[in-house]
């Protein structure tokens, strides 16, 4: 019987599993994540030869003019050296460990995800995923507040795959997409993206793409060719918070 439990648990059945428990689900990217690992032995007695946490994300990229969903890991931490299960035993592990700065937030289609996995060698390696909220910087909210205040309204969050010139550390950048439904830019613009590349805490380059309203044939013709857009790259710290509105509006007054 101990033999043929040990088969079992080489394809999984009987075989030892795990269940990570955060002790906060809701962060800001650069906060440390804290929780513990629960491993709960199988049938029979087992070596895992490591405990590892990945963290993931998604972005949508182009694949022969078609939009694919990519998972991509932001980064990996191994947890535990091999260490024995008994049979039925349970073994609590506590890990901590920094959310990237630039792990994006949480809203629209973002979701960001931690993986859980036991490394047992010749066996399926049991698993376990947590999802997470990641909160906005306090930069990002007071950025999305001062917009709202402006007339624009938040249309759409979505991690896309960022051309080689503006890529970071990540392959894709989340992009913030406002329309301006009132106030003094309704009508000027068709719509206003921004995006965040963290520079150190408290310190952020924020990249806007304004979108003119064509007016026109001349205006029609620079929409088709794209010359109705324009990329325009400055920097928000802790500081500018307060006046962060007024400091919006004259870039976007600049460029509409």
């Amino acid at each position: 019987m101990a033999i043929f439990n040990k088969v079992l648990a080489r394809m999984g059945i009987g075989s030892a599993r795990v269940d990570t428990k955060l002790y906060k689900d809701q962060l800001i990217a650069g906060e440390k994540i804290e929780g513990v690992i629960e491993v709960y032995g199988g049938n029979v007695e087992q070596e895992i030869d490591s405990i590892y946490l990945n963290l993931y994300t998604s972005y949508i990229r182009e694949v022969n003019d078609s939009k694919v969903k990519e998972n991509y890991l932001l980064n990996s931490f191994k947890i535990a050296d091999p260490f024995v299960i008994q049979s039925q035993e349970k073994k609590e592990i506590p890990f901590s460990f920094d959310l990237p700065a630039d792990t994006p937030v949480t809203m629209g289609r973002t979701r960001v995800w931690i993986a859980t996995g036991l490394d047992i060698k010749n066996a399926v390696d049991p698993s376990d995923v947590d999802h997470m909220e990641v909160l906005p910087h306090p930069i990002l909210h007071a950025t999305i507040n001062a917009m709202s205040d402006m007339g624009f309204r938040l249309r759409q969050v979505e991690c896309e795959e960022a051309p080689r010139r503006l890529r970071g550390r990540l392959p894709f950048l989340q992009e913030f997409e406002f329309v301006p439904t009132r106030g003094a830019f309704h009508g000027k613009l068709d719509e206003l993206e921004l995006m965040f590349y963290f520079r150190a805490p408290g310190k952020f380059d924020v990249l806007m793409e304004v979108d003119r309203r064509s007016r026109g044939i001349s205006g029609f013709l620079a929409e088709a060719l794209e010359l109705d857009e324009t990329l325009v790259r400055f920097t928000v710290t802790d500081e500018d918070i307060p006046q962060l509105k007024s400091l919006l509006e004259s870039v976007v007054a600049r460029y509409s």
